[in-house]
């Protein structure tokens, strides 16, 4: 089993870096241009999609203006019940409540990562960040708008209120194996593909900086010496474009 997984997620890697080539490099180019522009940067995930939203934030050999957008009850399994995430994730209303209280303004950027890309949430935070005069990159599994029902209002997905689109070519459902013997299929991969995806796009960004002679503001770890002293240096030059450290 362990093999077969491996072998799944190897070729669902191998699929997003052919395939949406192209798109990673569109989108690490849009996030250099807004860095070198002045532009804030934050990423949104709801449920289990925050897992590769959180990975980009106050990360060690990451960008450090990319802040994390937070949504009380939907970030993660932190609630309890836990299925209250979930089910936050199908309120109308809640996006343009989130957007209204954040520092997002126009002229940044917002990755919005959703594997089905089909609730309210995503779909409304997409549509409203981009009449805000923000750029949205949204992350998703295209398949999920092929074969399910919207359940936002409009009807329409993540997909659809994009300035960019990346697929993480993940099948509906989001298990990778089965087994006579197992009643259900098993083994998400959606983390592992996304986090991927996402951090090709960090790294297509810091080159596409670094090709324009800006040096990426980008953090170091905190367990290598002299790396509190580079983080210090990069959090006083980009402070104001940096919010998790503000109180």
């Amino acid at each position: 089993m362990a093999g077969r997984f491996f072998d799944a997620a190897i070729e669902l890697l191998r699929r997003v870096r052919d395939e949406d080539a192209e798109q990673i490099e569109a989108a690490g180019t849009l996030i250099a241009d807004t860095v070198a522009t002045g532009g804030r940067l934050f990423a949104f995930g709801a449920g289990h999609s925050s897992l590769a939203a959180q990975d980009l934030v106050y990360r060690a050999g990451g960008l450090a203006l990319m802040n994390l957008l937070t949504v009380p009850g939907v970030v993660g399994v932190d609630v309890m019940p836990a299925t209250l995430g979930s089910a936050l994730e199908r309120v109308d209303g809640l996006a343009s409540a989130v957007l209204d209280c954040s520092p997002l303004r126009s002229g940044d950027l917002l990755v919005i990562i959703s594997l089905s890309g089909r609730n309210a949430l995503p779909v409304e935070m997409a549509m409203n960040a981009r009449a805000l005069g923000i750029r949205v990159v949204g992350v998703t599994s295209l398949a999920y708008a092929l074969k399910t029902t919207s359940r936002h209002a409009s009807g329409t997905y993540l997909k659809d209120h994009c300035d960019l689109v990346l697929d993480s070519k993940i099948a509906v459902g989001d298990a990778e194996l089965d087994l006579d013997t197992v009643p259900a299929p098993f083994a998400p991969a959606s983390t592992v593909v996304t986090t991927a995806l996402l951090q090709a796009v960090m790294a297509t960004a810091a080159g596409v900086l670094a090709d324009r002679g800006i040096e990426p503001p980008l953090l170091r770890s905190g367990n290598v010496d002299g790396g509190h002293e580079w983080n210090s240096r990069v959090f006083r030059e980009y402070g104001d474009r940096i919010f998790y450290r503000k109180e």
